[in-house]
């Protein structure tokens, strides 16, 4: 464990990693889909805590190191409840003005950030980064990259997968990213860069990139970006122009939704904020958060806390 954080826990056994600021802001912040604490946050973290910012990354239940039976499950309506509890739990940390929370997620949860932005206008700022803002589209692209065959196993698998939760059988695991022809949860090809941008040289060996196959039912019909015309707080949206992962065109458009939304476009796919383009989009997320952060005026609640 690194000396500048620390383990906490909060809501349905919720563990995260506390990251204490000087500034009075915190940044919460979450992995893509099956993708835990340290491998999809690490990088992101270091460098908002290096500024100043208090961080809290967090494993959503089932997942890491994270309480929740049975393990690898994914959902959606869980994982919203999870990012709820993460916000009103960072509002009691000693060192943080309840007034200066921001989110960040990308993939999957950067989807998230639509729906949590809207519900939760007291915050500060959002980021959602390469955002999946529309999974039926996604799910069409993702589509062209696999076999027939094997999108037919999937599918069986789910489904059986779903059936066998409602007498308790244990889930049925399918890897997060394999080659086309696999039975994967996806075979894009800027998918098989998973491990180059988030675990290179297997730098996080105790990540389990396994998911249970019902965790895709929901998924694939979800659309988030239909809530960002919702969304009254600075929202930073960013997208990568090739992205075959989580589409850029619907982010884009739902970036022009959100009232008081920014756009950042870098070149590359799903994971160019964590390879070539690192350095762009981590500059211009810090730059964000500090004009929509620390602009903001201190919290009553914090100068009692502090009184």
């Amino acid at each position: 464990m690194s000396e500048e954080r620390v383990r906490v826990r909060f809501g349905a056994g919720c563990v995260a990693w506390h990251y204490p600021g000087t500034n009075g802001g915190c940044v919460i912040m979450a992995g893509g889909f099956g993708v835990t604490k340290e491998p999809g946050t690490d990088v992101f973290a270091r460098r908002f805590h290096a500024a100043g910012f208090s961080v809290l990354a967090f494993d959503y239940r089932h997942l890491g190191e994270s309480e929740g039976e049975p393990r690898q499950v994914a959902r959606v309506g869980e994982q919203l409840t999870d990012w709820q509890a993460a916000i009103e739990y960072a509002g009691t940390l000693p060192e943080v003005d309840p007034g200066k929370i921001a989110i960040w997620a990308f993939s999957l949860s950067g989807g998230y950030i639509f729906p949590l932005a809207a519900r939760n206008p007291q915050l500060a700022a959002a980021i959602a980064q390469t955002p999946n803002a529309d999974g039926p589209a996604a799910t069409r692209n993702a589509a062209r990259h696999q076999k027939p065959s094997a999108m037919l196993r999937f599918t069986g698998r789910a489904i059986l997968d779903a059936l066998g939760s409602l007498v308790g059988r244990p889930p049925r695991l399918v890897p997060l990213v394999a080659p086309p022809g696999t039975v994967a949860l996806l075979t894009t090809p800027d998918s098989l860069q998973t491990n180059e941008a988030l675990n290179p040289g297997n730098k996080y060996p105790d990540w389990l990139q396994f998911v249970a196959a019902r965790s895709a039912l929901r998924v694939t019909f979800y659309r988030p970006g239909r809530y960002a015309s919702k969304v009254k707080v600075p929202l930073l949206v960013v997208v990568a122009d090739q992205d075959q992962s989580a589409l850029a065109a619907p982010s884009i458009a739902a970036a022009r939704r959100a009232p008081r939304a920014e756009l950042v476009r870098v070149p590359g796919g799903h994971y160019a904020p964590f390879l070539d383009q690192h350095k762009t989009v981590v500059e211009a997320e810090l730059d964000f958060l500090n004009r929509h952060v620390l602009s903001q005026p201190a919290a009553v609640s914090h100068l009692r806390l502090q009184a």
